[in-house]
This record gives C-alpha cells, structure tokens and sequence, in this order.
C-alpha cells in the first residue's frame, strides 16, 4: 500500500519573531515494512541555515534557522511512502517475557544489546512503580512475551479513557496512572513504563495512522493527525508495534515517522524563538491512499 502525506503547521504570532532555530522530525524513515519513495520539507520563510542529519536512533532530522523578523512561521512536509505489512508470530509460540530480558545481556547477540537503551529511563519515561506494578498482571511467569504485550495493550484501551483535555506533554506518568485518562502519547508511555520496570527493551514511535471516514461520507481534509504508539523487541525478528489507543498491532495504515525513548526523542517539530508574544498553533494532516491507478500511470 502507498500513502501520501501532507503535514502542515503553522504558527501566527502577535509580533513579530526575530530569530527562531527549529528541529523537526517529519520525514519518514526506512523500516522492514516501510520504504519512503520521496519527502520534502518545506519552510516559510525561507530559512537562512537549512541541513539534514542522522540522529542515534536512525531518524530523519531537519535543522532550520530563520533569522528575519517574521509574524506566521508555517512548515509543510509532504511524503510518499510504501508499506509492506509482515504477519506478526503466533502469540504463543514467541519467547517467556524473562528470556527476553535476559537476553540483553548476552554479548553475542548485537540486536539484543543495541536495544539495551530502549530498557532504561528517559527524560519522560521514569520508572514508575505504579506502571510496573500494572503491567506485571499481564506479565506472569513464563507467559510468551507477544501474548503478554497484547493483554497488556488491551487492558491499557479498555481502563484508560482517551480524552484529549485532561493531560500536556508534560503531564507525569504517576499522574496519568491515577487519574486513567490522557491521549496516545500518554498511553505509550505508560506502555513502555510498564515494560521498563520489568527490564524489557519498549521504544517510542511517532507517526500517522490513515482514518477512514463513515461509510458513504466523504473525508475530510486537514483531519487526520500525527500518532503515538509503543514497540517491543522480539529475539530473532525484531520490532513489534503496538497501538495502545486503538487495542490493535500495527498494519498497512501504520506510518512511523521516527523513533526514540520518549517524546521528547521525536517531537515532529520544536525549536525556540526569540519574540512573537502570543502565538496561535494550526495543524493540519492528510493522510491518503494513491490509487492504483496511479501508481501504474507512475
């Protein structure tokens, strides 16, 4: 399946800004199941300084500096990427979850030790005992660890309520276990807190889920949005994506932009100004098929 994605962010501010330096993480990177066929970042205004790195974990870093006043800053990314979905193991043939977390520390085994990090706090994700203490229902002894991620996962989409106004991004994980309410980044989080407790390697993924609208009503443009959801290593076939929000593993619909420990690894745009006041946020996503049709006139 092909996707084309749009992703617009724009800022208005009430006076004029007068040097901004921003990083964004908006180019989709090559995964087993992904292939980006084309992206481009776009700046207004132009940038003075624009460069593009490789970070630690692989990902796709855009770098601009605008350094003329300026009163709306607006940044379009536009990409076109090929998934190709792999059926994920039978759950109950995959590895007792211990065996997993002891094999981190086999030196002969370069997937397992490379992923080391991804077991280890971050600046969002502390360990937390109360996320711990929540996972290990899901994880008892022996139990194979996919079959023990998808009941964590699902106890996660059935106990926490997804509501858009009750956390930031700097809501704590102590407080959004308490309180049992956030958004994806919240429930990824809390996913990969609990899985770090009982030392297993969970990372952080950023990207675009495609939504379809209700049968027989047309899409709406600009309405689809960025997506959190959480990964696991499995020895000998590698990363695993697990979308909390929606109690589903991931598929053809899935789009990973970048990966990291936490939030604060892959946030699609950041940066800071020096001015501008107030400021008003606009984003807008389009996440859309190209048809066949298109991809054979192509």
């Amino acid at each position: 399946m092909k996707y084309r994605i749009h992703h617009v962010t724009r800022y208005q501010y009430a006076e004029p800004v007068s040097l901004c330096h921003s990083i964004a993480h908006l180019k989709p990177i090559q995964t087993r199941t992904q292939r980006c066929l084309a992206s481009s970042v776009r700046v207004d205004p132009w940038p003075s300084v624009s460069r593009e790195h490789e970070d630690f974990f692989g990902n796709r870093v855009s770098y601009f500096s605008i350094q003329q006043a300026h009163k709306a800053l607006e940044v379009t990314a536009t990409s076109e990427v090929e998934i190709t979905p792999l059926p994920p193991p039978e759950a109950d043939r995959t590895p007792p979850w211990e065996n997993v977390a002891e094999r981190l520390y086999d030196k002969g085994d370069g997937m397992m030790t490379d992923a080391r990090i991804f077991s280890l706090p971050s600046a969002h994700i502390p360990l937390e005992a109360s996320a711990t203490q929540y996972a290990a229902v899901s994880f008892t002894k022996g139990r194979p660890i996919l079959e023990a991620t998808r009941d964590f996962m699902g106890r996660i989409f059935r106990e926490f309520e997804y509501d858009p106004a009750s956390t930031t991004i700097a809501t704590p994980i102590a407080e959004v276990m308490e309180k049992r309410r956030g958004v994806c980044q919240d429930f990824a989080h809390v996913a990969i807190a609990g899985l770090r407790g009982l030392g297993l390697p969970a990372r952080y993924v950023s990207g675009y889920l495609e939504t379809l609208p209700p049968p027989g009503q047309v899409k709406l443009q600009g309405a689809d949005a960025s997506h959190a959801w959480f990964s696991i290593l499995l020895p000998d076939v590698g990363w695993i994506d697990f979308d909390p929000t929606n109690d589903q593993l991931s598929s053809e619909q899935y789009i990973t932009t970048a990966i990291g420990r936490d939030f604060q690894d892959v946030t699609p745009l950041r940066g800071i100004f020096y001015g501008g006041g107030a400021h008003e946020l606009l984003v807008a996503v389009d996440v859309n098929r190209v048809p066949e049709e298109a991809e054979a006139v192509a």
